[in-house]
């Protein structure tokens, strides 16, 4: 999440009553999570594993609960004891909750000629491009962009909380839920079906590629991008993470596991399960997904096991 206007370190030590180590006089002008930190953004961590990774990061700034590692030079450590409650603190700032009393908000933008069809919400800090057809029932929440001549279907929602969680299983609640402060952007000419969802990102953007299909019952996680011209049939999953590159095409009921990407050209066939990156132009298949000529290969061989079986029995 970008910020209107830069703040100091400074202000932001006052606001989560933390301790600044390091550079005092930094502006910050991002809040964001570590898999899309930015320079002069503020980031935090609170254990160990993660320290070098957030330290070592773009971030200029980093929340952290440990006052004893290294500053790296031109940064600031704000330090305090629960650095997860202080980034809370900053997003709940910065992007409040604002609940609507309206279907349609009063600041959201509707570009010329786009149909709003019965029982559509749209929320807070929406824009909407030209000649888009919203059917019945669609939701578009809040800070969500939408191109020109988008179609989408009826019962579909774009916009929900990012499924992420701060996890600490010494607490009595194990999952703390992770402030969204991120969008959903979709590009001009993307068709998408009926009862569909698309989470925003937790602090950037959640994008689906110009010119892209989507079928029913699609999930797409947070911080997921698409490239242009993708084709997902009914029922793909697709975690949070992932980079999805230009023509990929995901048949029905394919999951995709988180921060994987899938190169460009890539064909995945029906009830694929996919759980590593996948290289440009070719075709997977199974689980896990691989080269489905191999895969075709080996079902052959799989068949063929009751009679090599018997074959072995009656040579012994």
């Amino acid at each position: 999440m970008k910020l209107i206007t830069p703040v100091s370190v400074a202000w932001l030590s006052k606001l989560t009553n933390a301790e600044i180590i390091g550079n005092q006089h930094l502006e910050i002008t991002g809040v964001n999570e570590i898999h899309q930190v930015a320079l002069g953004d503020i980031v935090f961590v609170d254990h160990p594993k993660y320290y070098n990774t957030c330290l070592n990061s773009e971030a200029s700034c980093i929340i952290i609960n440990d006052k004893n590692v290294t500053v790296p030079e031109g940064k600031a450590l704000l330090f305090c004891n629960d650095p997860f409650e202080a980034y809370l603190k900053i997003v709940a700032h910065f992007k409040p909750f604002i609940p609507c009393t309206k279907a349609i908000s009063d600041d959201a933008i509707i570009g010329e000629g786009t149909i709003i069809m019965p029982h559509v919400f749209i929320g807070p800090n929406v824009k909407i491009g030209k000649n888009c057809v919203l059917h019945p029932s669609v939701s578009i929440l809040s800070d969500t962009v939408i191109g020109d001549e988008v179609i989408i279907q009826a019962n579909t929602v774009i916009g929900s909380d990012a499924f992420y969680y701060n996890t600490k299983k010494d607490r009595q609640d194990w999952y703390k839920k992770l402030l969204s402060c991120g969008r959903v952007v979709i590009q001009d000419k993307v068709e998408i079906g009926a009862g569909c969802t698309i989470d925003r990102g937790v602090s950037g953007d959640t994008i689906v590629g110009r010119g892209t299909k989507i079928d029913n019952m699609v999930h797409i996680g947070h911080d997921t991008q698409t490239g242009p011209n993708c084709l997902f049939a009914a029922g793909v999953a697709i975690a949070g993470g992932v980079k999805i590159k230009e023509g990929v095409t995901l048949w029905g009921q394919v999951g995709v596991n988180k921060t994987i990407t899938i190169e460009e050209n890539v064909t995945v066939m029906g009830h694929s399960g996919v759980v590593g990156s996948l290289e440009a132009g070719k075709t997977y298949l199974g689980f896990p997904a691989e080269d489905a000529s191999i895969k075709r290969r080996e079902f052959v061989w799989i068949r063929r096991i009751p009679e090599l079986w018997k074959k072995v029995m009656e040579d012994k």
